[in-house]
């Protein structure tokens, strides 16, 4: 099984959802593209919160030194992303992939985050609860749909909304995967019980 991580925008908790489903399927890690923060990548994060060994973590395809859009943060590098250089590593093993930003996030003048997503891959939806998140996540979806891109569900971000998530899992018609609590750190040990809460729905889909 091959997810693809994604998010309503930036620092909705890609990196954490990911780390747990990493976690509960001791599944591989990749990271295509790392915009900044080199000396501490996403893939530093996920590998330090996760306590079994029976996987891989794959080398970033960019990883460009501003913490900003890839286009410009390549363009900041000298160099332009392209396509055909972003290749996806191979394994045996349930693959976790995770973007960067939202999914029309550009690469370059033609190509967006969403022209990562292979025909294979299972798209996970992070949602983090703020004053718009409906209108981001729903217009995340239909983006989703209308490139006819497998969404296999959301994972919401934040205490718990109720009005906020029914309504966008009865307007999208995404499955549940599981909420991450504002918890007030993460650790292996928090990483590992919400891969307990989570292993279930993410095996089934």
């Amino acid at each position: 099984m091959k997810l693809f991580i994604t998010g309503i925008g930036t620092d909705v908790g890609k990196t954490i959802a990911s780390a747990i489903i990493v976690e509960a399927l001791e599944a591989d890690y990749w990271k295509p593209i790392q915009a900044g923060d080199l000396d501490f990548t996403d893939t530093h994060k996920v590998k330090s919160q996760i306590s079994n060994d029976k996987l891989q973590f794959h080398s970033n395809a960019y990883a460009l030194n501003t913490p900003a859009s890839p286009h410009y943060a390549a363009a900041l590098d000298g160099i332009i992303i392209e396509l055909k250089k972003i290749i996806e590593p191979k394994t045996d093993n349930h693959l976790v992939i995770e973007g960067a930003g939202g999914i029309l996030v550009p690469l370059n003048d033609n190509d967006c985050i969403a022209d990562l997503i292979q025909k294979d891959y299972k798209v996970i939806i992070v949602s983090r609860h703020y004053l718009g998140s409906i209108n981001h996540t729903l217009l995340t979806i239909e983006a989703l749909k209308n490139r006819k891109i497998n969404i296999a569900g959301i994972i919401f971000s934040g205490d718990e909304n109720k009005a906020t998530e029914e309504i966008i899992l009865k307007k999208s018609g995404a499955k549940f995967i599981g909420r991450i609590d504002n918890e007030p750190y993460f650790d292996a040990n928090v990483i590992s019980y919400y891969a307990d809460k989570f292993r279930d729905n993410l095996l089934n889909l």
